[in-house]
């Protein structure tokens, strides 16, 4: 720890790329902490409703992000953030690698993370046949068999995909009905190689090094799939048990922040899906990364809020 950043951003998805682009642009020292570059947008096969931007794979767009930031000079660490202390004026971030960063502020922009069944067997075999990115590693099952586990849009998208590249996919949903788009679950039905397993939980993972199969409970018993490969689309939440004793959060467990980004501990800010903001999309993440920036910048150099720093009249200026 040799070294005090202006802003420390945890989440390399829209909102902290977002951020630390706007934070560098005001020549703040900025560093990312995260374990991957995209964060959920990465999911999306193709982002069709992001404005000014041509359809492209949400990896792409997340890449073109990534590139931005480290343009201006953004600095990124891989690691997961858990704990955050306030030393003095400054912060102090620890990473899960008892690596210490010091920091001015901090904005929380780390999303949500895949839910899990907590069922035997689900730990083990993560990384090991069992994904939570279809978009990611769909391309790893080729002429293989595997389950998707979920009942949304996700579920059905993924099952959909895998469709064109796994030789059979299960498509298991605890419910009789799918919560999805009616022309997802049309397509699904209409897929040759996808079997719709109802009615269903999937209690147990099978397997020595790999996954090898799964046991699905419905009302009528218990039976084993033989399987390659398992997809977990059953939502995400929010981890905010490591921040929840410096910033306030609600019952969802959403760290909650004014229209300013601005959290209850003064010089942390936070934005995207970790938040209380009631729309979970890659523009409105975005945008509010981009205030968390701003936000951090007045923050540093004293200034009020709504007041304009000098010399960068942000407000007026061509691009933001």
């Amino acid at each position: 720890m040799n070294e005090e950043y202006d802003v420390i951003i945890v989440g390399g998805g829209p909102s902290g790329l977002s951020a630390a682009l706007y934070a560098c642009r005001r020549k703040m020292k900025t560093l990312i902490v995260s374990q991957d570059i995209g964060g959920q947008t990465n999911l999306a096969g193709m982002i069709e409703n992001y404005p000014g931007v041509e359809p492209m794979p949400g990896m792409q767009l997340m890449q073109s992000f990534f590139k931005q930031a480290k343009g201006f000079g953004a600095v990124f660490v891989s690691g997961k953030a858990a704990k955050i202390k306030k030393v003095g004026k400054s912060f102090v971030v620890e990473l899960s690698t008892k690596e210490f960063h010091k920091t001015k502020t901090v904005v929380l922009a780390y999303g949500k993370t895949p839910s899990k069944l907590g069922v035997p067997g689900e730990d083990k075999f993560i990384g090991r046949g069992i994904s939570t990115c279809a978009t990611c590693d769909a391309t790893l099952f080729k002429s293989k068999t595997v389950a998707v586990i979920g009942g949304g849009n996700s579920a059905l998208d993924a099952a959909l995909l895998l469709s064109k590249i796994a030789k059979k996919v299960y498509l298991i949903h605890r419910r009789g009905e799918f919560r999805g788009d009616a022309v997802l679950v049309e397509r699904a039905k209409n897929s040759k190689n996808v079997e719709f397993v109802l009615n269903s939980v999937v209690s147990e993972f099978h397997g020595d090094a790999f996954l090898k199969s799964i046991t699905v409970a419905d009302p009528k018993g218990k039976r084993k799939l033989d399987v390659d490969g398992a997809f977990l689309e059953i939502g995400y939440v929010v981890d905010s048990n490591w921040v929840k004793d410096i910033v306030k959060v609600n019952k969802f467990g959403e760290i909650e922040v004014d229209q300013n980004q601005r959290t209850s501990c003064e010089g942390i800010f936070a934005a995207g899906d970790v938040t209380s903001v009631p729309f979970k999309q890659t523009v409105i993440a975005a945008g509010d990364g981009a205030k968390a920036g701003l936000e951090a910048y007045n923050y540093v150099y004293g200034h009020k809020y709504g007041k304009t720093p000098p010399a960068i009249d942000w407000l007026h200026s061509k691009g933001g």
